[in-house]
């Protein structure tokens, strides 16, 4: 027994230097690169393909079989156009397990790796003809295989779809991976710039993970993902993509889960900034099935509206593709501006369809908190409650509200047409709204304020906006004027807008008419309006500070404009206006009694024009107003004011520049006959006193010309001496023609 073993082991240790010597041979004697020029021809003659072997081929035989190849390429079919290059490449597996069917690679070396896969627009691919194999019945077993390391320096892989004109392109790519094995946890260090024109990408990556994987079980596991992202994507600049987590994926059972998996994102789109973040605790999905726990989305923007962070969850979420549900989504948004801070919390239960892109959010609650200095006691408060229903499929989205919102209570019907160009169609009913608490205020009491630049206002947005529906508010406040029982049906299409009915009540009176808009180039508008039993006073008031006129009745409007600012829209004003009021006063000055004080200046010679300036506690009183403008490039004209009041008649003309705030009016005064002096006798009855009322509307003067009035009395004085002259010859003509014929 011994000598056996003692035999069978001279016998093996001969054979394996019988081995090692023919492998010794062989490696001192044979040289593959004397055989470059056959391979050329072989590969020639059975790929139509051009191989050049430019460098050296160096074989290794022990311990591991293997070769060294320097510069190598491979042509496209039958073409001499490059289609791979290689600068340097080894390749070296385990001799023994090769003897029972197993691959075991020492090492994968590739640098300068040049290659490009096209697709053309017939479908077929540039590799059709090296992926082309001879079907066999013949069943084989798998290999296993076993690669202590792969590298990839340097390289550079393209793949060109003509179909669709799109290429996408891996550059300074790198691959460094530890043992790849089956069941055996191994390591893959990558990284790459990636670059694509549809969709346009420039972005240099980085990823590192542990990895293990079953063929077999068909098993696949990602842990302790580390990817890193840089660049721009689509409109995106200055993009930053990091992520971590673990992943799973089991092709047999088709199951696939992520366990605390965190995406983060900020860039730079156009002027704003954004920060997100994705945080997916655990996701599973099972044979069609899925499961989520506390899925999470945080999001900020930094635009011109201000800083707005947002928040999304899911709670409990179930489903599968076809659909899902989840026991509570919550978004949250936060929006900080200089002045103001609004948060924004949303959260509904949720059920949808993915192949049907069909979401419903059937008891959805709304709370929105406003806070801020200029706000009623810095701090609003409100709650909406309804459902939404959004059916991709469809394009459409349709919404049904009621509740708080700001001050307001509001129910607001919306419906949502189409994606690409929504068709909108609305019903919102708010009972009060003050839009003067949200809108910017102008700061007072500041010396030597430089006048602010005039912000013009872009209606480009309007071009597209596809909008109809109806607006009613019970109270509404704006630019401090007070409406109430406001309604407004809008209709607006490709940057036509039409209000119409625009009507009111306001100042004891009400308002009908229509305002249109045209916002395909320079803003245009049209009003159209009527107001009847308006009380003027507060109204002018209100809205443009003039506490200059009083009384009640109508008012007509019938005015354009265009400009994109405030001043231009005055400026550019054409129309007609006209206005008819009773039982009211002009402020500022009392013309009766100025003509009255005025008789002991009638005898005086050289009485002259005075100015004076607008005293609060003076009025002049009338019983009838009437007025009619024209107006053209923003100044109105009138020819035909009419004032009357039992002791005076006040007729005039002039103008009233809207651009630029001013007035230059003139009016003729005259005091009624029925006015007695001393004795009784006729003194200033009769007599027209020419009144101009002139300057901007926030210093206004009255000019009284006492020496035409001084000169209108002179003139009828004598006329009336001519006329009693003329009486007394008439009557004495009748006496002496009376005696003639006794």
């Amino acid at each position: 027994m011994k000598k056996l073993l003692k035999y069978s082991l001279w016998s093996a240790g001969g054979v394996v230097a019988i081995a090692i010597a023919g492998v010794a041979y062989i490696a001192a004697t044979f040289n593959p690169n004397d055989y470059k020029t056959q391979i050329i021809k072989l590969v020639k003659d059975k790929q139509q393909r051009s191989l050049k072997l430019d460098g050296d081929i160096k074989l290794v035989f022990f311990p591991s079989i293997g070769a060294d190849i320097g510069k190598i390429s491979l042509s496209e079919f039958q073409s001499d156009e490059t289609f791979i290059y290689i600068d340097s490449a080894r390749v070296s597996l385990a001799l023994l397990p090769l003897l029972s069917r197993q691959v075991v690679v020492d090492e994968v070396s590739v640098s300068g790796l040049k290659a490009t896969l096209v697709k053309f627009k017939n479908g077929k691919t540039n590799i059709d003809d090296l992926l082309s194999k001879k079907e066999t019945s013949e069943e084989k077993t798998p290999l296993e295989f076993d690669i202590a390391s792969v590298r990839v320096g340097d390289s550079e892989l393209t793949y060109l779809d003509e179909s669709k004109g799109a290429q996408y392109t891996l550059k300074s790519f790198n691959l460094n991976t530890g043992r790849i094995a089956n069941g055996v946890p191994g390591k893959i260090d990558f990284s790459a710039v990636i670059q694509s024109n549809k969709p346009k990408l420039d972005i240099s990556a980085q990823m590192k993970v542990k990895f293990t994987f079953d063929l077999k079980k068909q098993l696949f596991q990602m842990e302790g993902l580390e990817l890193q992202a840089k660049g721009t994507a689509l409109d995106i600049s200055n993009l930053t993509v990091l992520a971590n987590g673990n992943i799973s994926a089991n092709f047999d059972t088709q199951e696939f889960s992520t366990k605390k998996l965190v995406v983060t994102a900020t860039g730079l789109q156009g002027k704003n900034n954004f920060d997100a973040k994705l945080d997916a605790p655990a996701l599973n999905l099972v044979q069609n099935n899925f499961t989520g726990d506390k899925l999470t989305l945080n999001a900020k923007l930094d635009n011109a509206f201000g800083n707005i962070v947002a928040s999304l969850a899911l709670f409990d979420l179930t489903g599968n593709p076809q659909s899902f549900k989840s026991s509570a989504l919550t978004l949250e948004l936060d929006m900080k501006q200089p002045e103001q801070a609004f948060k924004i919390k949303l959260g509904s239960p949720v059920t949808g369809n993915i192949e049907q892109q069909q979401l419903n959010l059937s008891n959805l609650t709304l709370a929105v908190n406003a806070r801020g200095d200029k706000l009623p006691n810095k701090s609003v408060s409100s709650e909406m409650k309804g459902s939404v229903q959004i059916d991709g499929g469809r394009q459409s989205i349709q919404t049904n509200l009621a509740g708080g919102l700001l001050q307001s209570q509001v129910k607001a019907k919306v419906a949502v047409n189409g994606f690409q160009d929504p068709a909108i169609r609305f019903d919102i009913d708010v009972d009060q709204f003050d839009a003067d608490l949200y809108l910017p205020k102008e700061a007072a009491g500041v010396a030597n304020k430089p006048t602010p630049v005039e912000q013009s206002f872009d209606l480009a947005a309007l071009k597209k906006l596809n909008l109809e529906g109806g607006l009613r508010i019970g109270a509404l406040k704006i630019a401090n004027v007070k409406l109430s029982q406001v309604r407004l049906d809008i209709k607006a299409q490709n940057g036509l807008i039409t209000i119409s009915p625009l009507s009111t009540n306001l100042y004891q009176g009400s308002m009908n008419g229509s305002l249109k808009v045209n916002a395909q180039t320079t803003p245009h508008i049209a009003i159209n309006q009527n107001l009847s039993g308006i009380n003027i006073t507060p109204l002018l008031k209100d809205a443009v500070n003039f506490d200059t006129l009083e009384g009640k009745g109508s008012v007509a409007l019938n005015l354009t404009a265009q400009g994109n600012t405030i001043s231009a829209l005055k400026k550019t004003l054409n129309g007609s206006m006209s206005l008819n009021l009773t039982d009211g006063a002009i402020k500022g000055i009392n013309i009766a009694k100025t003509l009255r004080d005025a008789q002991s200046m009638l005898n005086m010679k050289g009485a002259t024009a005075q100015t004076q300036s607008v005293n609060k506690a003076e009025k002049t009183d009338f019983s009838e107003l009437k007025a009619s403008f024209k107006i053209s490039n923003g100044v109105a004209h009138n020819d035909d004011l009419l004032l009357k009041s039992p002791l005076l008649r006040l007729s005039g003309n002039g103008d009233i520049n809207i651009g630029n705030d001013t007035i230059n009016y003139l009016t003729n005064a005259t005091l009624a006959k029925t006015l007695k002096g001393q004795g009784g006798k006729d003194i200033v009855g009769g007599i027209t006193v020419p009144v101009r009322l002139s300057g901007p509307f926030n210093n206004l003067k009255y000019t009284l010309d006492f020496g035409a009035m001084a000169s209108n009395v002179v003139k009828q004085k004598i006329e009336a001496k001519k006329e009693e002259i003329k009486t007394k010859l008439q009557d004495q003509l009748q006496d002496k023609l009376k005696g003639l014929f006794k």
